[in-house]
């Protein structure tokens, strides 16, 4: 995500996305164009919208303002989601030796039972499925997002999105969810979640 003044630019498609097994083309670019695209002119308008909201007005049953502050909330979600796992896409699947892989297997026992675990939180989720990792118990936990501002954990840090929403999959896969599951992990990119947790690292390691 780029911000250009007060509006958010869209990030670029990834072209590998539109080679991935498992994913047609027309089901990355619907999502792409049209769900990805659409939070990120709604966002603009909302806070270009907010810039001459009435706040004297404003109350917690209804008013403009806080219309458009629940909205803003939802869209920028959406956005920063759809960012994230267009971004972890894309890869081969493998996950190589390292300070990622020996995270998951301290707090899940083997990368196997995490991604049993991921892929069961995927079939439960309404929304997304995330790995994130817990500034509170510094410790990965697979989190459920009914919405995209639904079952939000704060002070946690994303690792690993997916969406599970019917977009995502329903023009390849209908309503079989879980095989779209399968596709997603067999083409996750593990360089970009080992960069997300490095960049944790050097923060925590800088505070």
């Amino acid at each position: 995500m780029k911000v250009s003044g007060n509006n958010i630019n869209p990030i670029p498609l990834n072209p590998r996305l539109l080679i991935m097994p498992g994913f047609s083309e027309r089901q990355i670019l619907e999502h792409y164009e049209v769900l990805y695209l659409g939070y990120v002119n709604k966002i603009n308008e909302i806070r270009d919208l907010l810039l001459t909201a009435d706040r004297a007005k404003a109350n917690s049953t209804y008013s403009e303002f806080r219309g458009l502050k629940k909205a803003e909330t939802y869209a920028i979600d959406g956005v920063i989601l759809h960012e994230l796992y267009f971004e972890n896409l894309g890869g081969s699947g493998e996950i190589r030796q390292g300070e990622l892989l020996r995270l998951i297997e301290r707090d899940f026992g083997s990368f196997n039972t995490w991604r049993e675990d991921f892929i069961t939180t995927g079939i439960s989720a309404r929304g997304w499925a995330i790995l994130v990792y817990d500034l509170r118990d510094g410790r990965l936990h697979n989190y459920l997002l009914d919405a995209h501002d639904y079952g939000v954990v704060q002070n946690a840090i994303a690792l690993l999105v997916m969406d599970v929403y019917e977009h995502a999959y329903f023009i390849d896969y209908g309503t079989r969810k879980a095989d779209y599951i399968k596709a997603f992990i067999q083409n996750v990119d593990w360089n970009i979640v080992n960069d997300r947790l490095k960049r944790i690292s050097f923060i925590l390691y800088n505070l």
